[in-house]
């Protein structure tokens, strides 16, 4: 099949990869997002030449190469900042559901075989040819998300297929989903078990960064993939009901919303960064407040906890109305600092701290609402003789 080239293979970049590689081919995704109109994002290369011919002609013409991958037959082209993974055609020799040992072909059907999906199994030259040996292209136009080849085979050739036929589904898919991909993933959820927490939770994210996973989700329970993959308890009617709400597309704030069993577990399990193991746990917790509470409460609330986390507890909980007033008030935030109270002549010490304590409480107590002045003519009044 023969499109309009892309605008990306006239981008000076590419074009000057592929000026280094005249015979590589563009795979993968770029090839399924052009098709599809969408935006198109990474864009990697493959290659009959070998590694070591790859990087002697990137060489050539004065591109630096990264061997982000030799083990598989990958490296990556930095072209002006940018980066651009190049792979020579590979065969599987031996897969254990997790790691694959490659031997490098030469066969571009060969090495499309390999390949998990049929709308990610294609090629395109530069000059808009797509090389489709089975049937992406019509599985793309259809919303149809078909594994290459025996749908158990593929599956157990890598597991992390599972989570990732969710987010495909997820992104690209229409209608019921394909039956024998479905009767394939059954036979397979108990060897998820074997996955990489990174791997999960990659997937997990990816997935959760979809602008309307739902159907999907609701597909993971309903075969027992969410429940594998989230043993310590997930149900999708949080997840539903924050995707009708109309909330951000926020994986954590997802997950939260996903979760029924203990989100600090899942955090240390799933190795997630400090970050969002803390927002997770954060969004989990209770409101503290309500819409009935009036303006001092919730300046409260907003003074003890990240205005993002009480939020995200209002779209969990959902109360638009409180969610409403809580991003229209600016946090309030108490000044006073130990410089402050040392000024006063009150030695550097333990008193120092319980000092700032006590105002601090006498300032929420109030309301949030009293500036340093009013703070420091109240810590003058304490400390009167």
């Amino acid at each position: 099949m023969k499109i309009d080239p892309p605008a990306f293979l006239a981008d000076p970049a590419v074009v000057r990869v592929l000026d280094a590689l005249p015979e590589a081919r563009i795979v993968g995704g770029a090839v399924r997002d052009a098709l599809a109109g969408r935006k198109v994002a990474d864009i990697d290369l493959a290659t009959p030449r070998l590694p070591d011919d790859v990087a002697a002609a990137l060489t050539k013409a004065g591109i630096r190469s990264v061997p982000t991958g030799l083990r598989h037959g990958t490296l990556t082209a930095v072209v002006e900042g940018r980066g651009f993974e190049i792979t020579t055609l590979r065969r599987d020799v031996a897969t254990d559901g997790r790691r694959a040992t490659v031997a490098f072909a030469t066969d571009w059907r060969e090495d499309a075989a390999r390949r998990d999906f049929t709308i990610n199994a294609m090629s395109m030259t530069r000059d808009g040819t797509v090389f489709d040996y089975f049937g992406g292209i019509e599985d793309l136009r259809a919303g149809v998300l078909r594994f290459v080849g025996d749908p158990a085979t593929r599956i157990a050739e890598d597991y992390l297929r599972i989570p990732r036929f969710c987010r495909f589904f997820a992104r690209y898919g229409a209608g019921a989903p394909d039956s024998a991909a479905l009767a394939a993933i059954r036979g397979g959820i108990a060897g998820l078990a074997g996955l990489s927490v990174e791997r999960v939770w990659s997937e997990l994210s990816g997935l959760l960064s979809v602008p309307d996973p739902g159907a999907a989700v609701v597909l993971m329970a309903d075969l027992g993939i969410l429940s594998a993959l989230l043993p310590e308890g997930a149900a999708p009617e949080g997840l539903l009901q924050l995707i009708a709400a109309g909330a951000p597309v926020d994986p954590v704030l997802r997950l939260a919303a996903l979760l029924t069993g203990d989100a600090a577990a899942v955090a240390v399990r799933l190795k997630l960064s400090v970050a969002d193991r803390d927002r997770l746990v954060a969004l989990r917790l209770p409101l503290t407040v309500g819409p009935a509470d009036d303006d001092a409460a919730l300046r409260r609330a907003l003074a003890d906890t990240e205005p993002a986390v009480l939020i995200g507890r209002a779209w969990l909980a959902a109360e638009p109305a409180l969610r409403a007033r809580l991003a229209a008030m600016p946090r309030p935030v108490f000044r006073m600092v130990g410089r402050d109270v040392v000024a006063l002549g009150v030695p550097a010490g333990p008193r120092v701290g319980a000092l700032l304590r006590d105002l601090r409480a006498w300032w929420m107590e109030r309301g949030c609402v009293d500036g340093k002045p009013e703070c420091m003519a109240e810590l003058r009044r304490r400390l009167a003789p």
